[in-house]
């Protein structure tokens, strides 16, 4: 089967395994649990932000740095289809009594800075207050421009509101900005240094089982790491997991630059096919448009051919370090195979049932 699906589904390798299975552990809940210790000051010092919490998701993650930034009462601006607006439940609005402020985006993610700041409340008691600006990278698939980014923050910071960075697919994007460069680790510096707090997941294209971590100052996370608890995010012996997310950093950042090449080369095999468009691939996500109302039938085909995918926005194939050239080139075969039938032989079929969201 070739999981096309989101690069959640990856499975830990052999040498992760091992350095799970040799983790030194404790309890994360004391603070004494030294793997996870190690992986907070890891991703900290690596981002250049004084210190990081582990979490279980990257849900509990964005929602502790939305709660440790704002309190009942205050608002966050958001984009529209923002993952902590959309995604997550309605958890700062429920859990958080955060009012959520979402914004018209454009099809690279980004909001017009002239909405933002129109979104700005006065200090009225009338209104919630403006407290939060929360942007997301990568964008379906594609890195938010880094211009944009430092005049929303800019323009954040001239008005008193903190910043947050859903980056669950952070290196994803800091291999993009790296270019020839290559260094992937000052990239991703530089992608976060305009941001308050920034939610990484180790659990996407970075192959770990489990696991986000949320870097900041020392202040906030400590903030956090108390909303952690009354979340039921506090974990004992876990440095299990934590090794396999030291063991990714150390060993799976570089290589994401081969899951985008086998994303690009799955949309350049399927660009000449009448009835699909699509979406160019920058990192490791291509979005498909199916004419005629055939994608949920397409997905079916597939599943019957042994690949699968999702139809929640558009149709989204997801490359990973569990799939190789082999396995693309199997894909768009597939693909092409159902474009060769005449579509009267193509069944009716609901799309799939994919649990969670499109991430």
């Amino acid at each position: 089967m070739i999981d096309l699906r989101s690069d959640t589904v990856t499975r830990p390798t052999a040498a992760m395994r091992a350095a799970m299975a040799a983790a030194e552990v404790g309890d994360d809940v004391f603070g004494d649990d030294p793997t996870v210790l190690r992986l907070q000051q890891h991703l900290a010092a690596m981002l250049g932000k004084e210190a990081a919490l582990y979490l279980p998701s990257g849900t509990q993650s964005n929602l502790c740095a939305l709660m440790a930034h704002c309190q009942r009462g205050d608002e966050y601006l958001v984009g529209q289809l923002a993952h902590t607006y959309r995604y997550e439940g309605g958890g700062a609005a429920v859990l958080g009594s955060i009012q959520p402020q979402p914004l018209a985006q454009a099809a690279d993610g980004t909001m017009a800075l002239a909405d933002i700041a129109a979104a700005i409340k006065p200090d009225d008691p009338h209104f919630a207050r403006t407290r939060l600006l929360a942007l997301e990278n990568t964008w379906n698939g594609h890195v938010l421009p880094q211009a944009y980014v430092l005049a929303a923050t800019a323009l954040a910071r001239q008005h008193g509101l903190a910043t947050h960075l859903d980056g669950a697919r952070l290196f994803n994007a800091a291999v993009v900005h790296a270019g020839e460069r290559g260094d992937v680790r000052a990239a991703a510096r530089e992608l976060v240094e305009p941001f308050d707090s920034v939610s990484i997941c180790l659990s996407k294209g970075l192959g770990a089982p489990v696991g986000s971590v949320l870097v900041g100052s020392a202040a906030l996370i400590g903030r956090a790491h108390r909303l952690r608890k009354m979340l039921g995010g506090g974990m004992r012996q876990v440095g299990g997991l934590a090794a396999a997310g030291l063991h990714a950093l150390d060993h799976h950042l570089e290589r994401l630059a081969t899951d985008h090449q086998l994303a690009q080369r799955l949309a350049s095999g399927l660009a000449s096919i009448d009835g699909l468009s699509v979406r160019s691939a920058q990192t490791n996500i291509v979005f498909v448009d199916v004419a005629d109302g055939r994608g949920p039938a397409l997905l079916a085909h597939l599943a019957s051919h042994g690949v699968l995918a999702t139809g929640l926005i558009g149709l989204r194939f997801v490359t990973h370090l569990d799939v190789d050239a082999a396995a693309i080139d199997r894909a768009i075969a597939a693909i092409r195979g159902f474009f060769a039938q005449p579509p009267a032989t193509h069944p009716a079929a609901p799309i799939p049932a994919v649990a969670g969201a499109p991430y």
